[in-house]
């Protein structure tokens, strides 16, 4: 049985296209499955079209709808701030709502520059010694099998880890023809493949490992350059409509590839492209130590192939674990029976269950702000290494 919330809480929902349509589902969802310690109000959701935000508030259960995103973080009733806009408004908004006295959710990355997500890492912390608390979204940490993978490693289940290879393939700009979306623009999206969804492998090998990146060597690729309009181009740039007729620039990253060592002395491969045919939501990583190993595949999310090392060699091998049972796996004690999957949009609802818990327990959140400060100076230690012809190039230390 649910138990009576003591406290409601109101949300302004800033941006209302993908992940706010995600979004929108976890914040209906977490209260009747979880016991949440708040209950959260859909109070207002914002976006740049009056008339597509209004039908987005009606569609996915939003009190109101605005376009001034400035009147919403200074409202009386909202508490919370979902920032689901691009890259290029992130920091913005997010420092203005944490100077207003609100707890900020931000969907990753946590900007599209080193000196914008410093600046909101800064601000989140001067904001935390009031109270107040941020968190950036990476929703797949919080994939039962992936938070269940981090368990084993605490646990010392891998020993000392040596390898880890990790990856997100996706093949959905493979097409020439395929328009020049605002996720292909830097000036909007900050950078392509490897920030977009780079960014997520990055942030999932060093919180299953618990170690961070120290080098990188990279290199990345574009192999369309040009592509055409979409048929309602408001969002891009200038520069972007500056070539031959009806087509812009891609200034973006299709693909990255690099190697990196860890804090703790791995090594890790990555690969970030839409460019492989035939992969849809292909993230994937495997870590292998001294005393086993783990795979994992999120178009198999459910499930974790761990391989005990320790077991003599007749009994050697990857075994299949379904990570479903509700009483030893993370967060599944709300859903379903042992064997009856979950999907895609439970990460969200997971992610808002934490962001709600660690503000009522006053907590601080994670990943935090700094975590994806440090995640962007690994993207742009990258970008760099790049640029010098795949140089092994150290992560800075901004924080």
């Amino acid at each position: 049985m649910t138990q009576q919330k003591s406290e409601k809480i109101g949300i302004a929902m800033i941006g209302h296209a993908f992940m706010g349509r995600a979004h929108s589902q976890a914040w209906r969802t977490v209260g009747r499955v979880f016991d949440t310690p708040l209950e959260p109000v859909m109070q207002v959701v914002v976006g740049r079209d009056e008339q597509t935000t209004a039908d987005s508030a009606k569609k996915h259960g939003w009190a109101e709808s605005g376009t001034d995103w400035r009147e919403a973080v200074t409202r009386d009733d909202i508490s919370i701030v979902d920032i689901c806009t691009p890259g290029s408004s992130h920091s913005e908004i997010a420092v203005a709502a944490l100077a207003a006295g609100k707890h900020v959710l931000c969907e990753k990355p946590l900007s599209n520059t080193i000196e914008e997500a410093l600046g909101m890492a800064q601000a989140a912390k001067k904001a935390a010694a009031q109270g107040i608390k941020s968190m950036v979204g990476f929703n797949y940490r919080r994939v039962p099998a992936i938070t269940f993978a981090r368990t084993l490693v605490e646990n010392g289940r891998l020993g000392e880890i040596y390898h880890i290879r990790a990856r997100y393939l996706q093949d959905w700009i493979v097409d020439p023809e395929f328009p020049l979306v605002w996720r292909l623009q830097k000036e909007i999206a900050g950078s392509g493949a490897l920030g977009d969804i780079g960014s997520h492998i990055v942030d999932l090998t060093q919180y299953v490992t618990g170690a961070r990146i120290e080098a990188v060597s990279g290199i990345l690729k574009t192999f369309i350059t040009e592509r055409p309009l979409p048929s309602h181009s408001s969002g891009l740039t200038a520069e972007s409509e500056g070539t031959s007729s009806g087509r812009g620039l891609v200034t973006v990253d299709d693909a990255a590839v690099f190697n990196a060592t860890f804090e703790n002395g791995a090594l890790g491969t990555f690969e970030a492209t839409r460019f492989a045919s035939g992969s849809k939501n292909d993230l994937g990583f495997e870590i292998f130590g001294s005393k086993g190993s783990i795979k994992f595949n999120f178009e198999d999310m459910n499930v974790l192939y761990f391989h005990d090392h320790q077991l003599p060699p007749s009994e050697a091998g990857f075994r299949r674990i379904m990570v479903t049972e509700g009483d030893s796996h993370p967060y599944m004690s709300a859903w379903w029976p042992p064997g009856h999957i979950i999907g895609y949009e439970h990460t969200f609802t997971h992610e808002i269950l934490d962001f709600l818990t660690d503000i009522a327990n006053d907590h601080s959140p994670t990943p935090s702000f700094e975590d994806g400060l440090q995640i962007q100076l690994v993207l742009d230690a990258v970008i760099r290494s790049s640029a010098n012809n795949s140089q092994l190039t150290q992560v800075e230390r901004k924080i």
